[in-house]
């Protein structure tokens, strides 16, 4: 017995839920194959191999090598901000409260060569220190029913930004260009409110806009204006952040942001 169920009954859920993933993700798909490789991509994930690499994915999968699983995430044109979405309302209809909290933080992926979109040197908390890597950042939503990555973005260091040649051959699009983490993170944070993503605080270490020195730490609380329906959310994240008010509270050596966005 599993949480009051029996092991075929929770098997059993587990295939309708897997099931009903694969059917939200189906239009993102123009073919049937390509859509069919994106549900075994989403197996493999979910598998017991202790590293996810396209050869072990493939393997999984049944496939003869990894041409059909990169090419999900390489040569084949889906909308990634439109799967975002639909992560994301996936995620709300089971966690989705009011006083929720969007905590945003970063996290390296450790790198050997130079090709990579956006890897250089530079610090990540995996490694502890400077080092080759690629850096994302994530938008985590949290409630008292459990949490779930709704958001995501990679950082790309001015070294890439101001090198077209490196941008065309990694096939960053035109439109891109530098932003800092914390743009990245007010980006988000716009994002999900312009979405209606019900949520009343904000979390982030200092590096995304602690505006004060030599605090042990400092919890920033923002009003955002009463009616965010009636916004843009860019615009009411800006309003939020002009009146600001700064408490100071000790929270450990490293400050903590926290911004509250009211209803």
């Amino acid at each position: 017995m599993i949480g009051g169920a029996s092991v075929e009954d929770t098997l059993t859920l587990w295939a309708s839920s897997l099931r009903d993933a694969r059917q939200r993700i189906r239009p993102l798909f123009t073919q049937e194959r390509v859509a069919a490789s994106a549900g075994q991509f989403l197996d493999g994930l979910l598998g017991n191999e202790p590293r996810k690499t396209g050869w072990m994915r493939a393997e999984a999968s049944g496939d003869p090598g990894p041409w059909r699983q990169q090419a999900i995430l390489g040569r084949g044109q889906w909308d990634a901000d439109a799967l975002r979405d639909i992560v994301r309302e996936y995620a709300l209809e089971t966690l989705g409260d009011e006083d929720a909290v969007l905590v945003i933080d970063e996290t390296g992926f450790l790198k050997q060569g130079k090709a990579s979109c956006g890897v250089a040197r530079q610090y990540t908390g995996s490694a502890g220190k400077i080092t080759n890597c690629q850096i994302g950042v994530f938008a985590s939503y949290v409630s008292r029913h459990g949490h779930a990555f709704i958001d995501r973005a990679l950082y790309l260091p001015k070294e890439w930004t101001d090198d077209p040649a490196r941008l065309k051959a990694a096939h960053v699009p035109r439109e891109v260009g530098f932003a800092t983490k914390p743009k990245i993170a007010h980006r988000m944070i716009a994002c999900a409110i312009a979405a209606k993503v019900p949520f009343s605080f904000v979390a982030a270490d200092s590096v995304y806009g602690c505006v004060c020195r030599k605090l042990d730490s400092a919890i920033l609380m923002v009003k955002a204006a009463k009616d965010r329906s009636r916004d843009d959310g860019a615009e009411a994240l800006n309003r939020a952040m002009e009146r600001g008010v700064l408490v100071q509270r000790s929270m450990g050596p490293r400050p903590i942001i926290i911004a509250g966005i009211s209803a």
